[in-house]
């Protein structure tokens, strides 16, 4: 006779845990026992199939490592001083721009909310499936300099490549020395045409041109950055200052 612990047993034979709570619960839920035999299995699945998208959607949020855990596009404050379009966040949100390897820059003064604009554009695309990674530029550079150091400059490279998007925030923040404006064209020339990257800055995009400094990769860099992206300027008060005022 099969019984209910039989059933259990080949659901954790299997690894099917999301079956298995379904199982546990249908037996305790009275309202299930009348539901046809069709029904009751697509419970199951419907399950297991939740249990594992939020399995991924975890492991996913784990490896992309943003800053700011709470940031989602439902939570960005549309004041008139902001001049944020919300069609246009709309528009944004279904990722469309990632299927076709466009940018986005966020460009503003310090406060303004542009870290916390990238990493809901950055939760919105794990959620819909895309492989995501969040860098302070900074603290990528820092980890190519040491990877140059321990020969494994291109296995870095290799592993950054894998993101469909790359989330890289506080450009322009501090001067860009030695190898560093080669590595990061190398980072955007890598991603031409094969992912997309969402850029924050305090620097208006006009003055990036001056700030890389090198003529030749500014003008390469700035052709593959600029090119067809979504241009975003931020403005208005700190958001810090407006919500701890609230």
């Amino acid at each position: 006779m099969i019984t209910l612990s039989t059933l259990i047993d080949q659901a954790t034979t299997l690894s099917l845990s999301g079956v298995k709570q379904s199982l546990l619960f249908q037996n305790e839920t009275t309202q299930y026992h009348s539901l046809p035999f069709e029904e009751r299995l697509f419970h199951l699945f419907e399950a297991e199939i939740n249990q594992r998208e939020d399995k991924r959607i975890k492991r996913m949020l784990s490896i992309a490592k943003l800053k700011d855990k709470n940031a989602s596009l439902d939570q960005i404050e549309y004041l008139p001083s902001r001049g944020l379009d919300k069609s246009v966040i709309l528009s944004l949100s279904t990722c469309e721009y990632i299927n076709k390897n466009q940018n986005i820059l966020i460009t503003g003064a310090t406060g303004v909310g542009k870290s916390f604009l990238a990493q809901a554009f950055a939760r919105q695309a794990i959620f819909s499936g895309y492989r995501t990674k969040y860098y302070r530029i900074t603290s990528l550079l820092q980890e190519i300099k040491m990877a140059r150091l321990e020969g494994s400059y291109t296995k870095i490279l290799a592993k950054i490549s894998k993101f469909k998007l790359l989330i890289l925030d506080d450009f322009g923040v501090s001067p860009l020395k030695g190898d560093e404006i080669n590595d990061l064209f190398e980072i955007i020339e890598d991603r031409t045409f094969t992912g997309s990257i969402i850029i924050t800055a305090q620097l208006p995009i006009k003055e990036w041109y001056a700030y890389l400094g090198n003529e030749t990769i500014a003008d390469a860099m700035m052709d593959r950055l600029i090119h067809t992206a979504h241009k975003i300027e931020l403005k208005g008060d700190s958001m810090r200052k407006i919500l701890a005022n609230n």
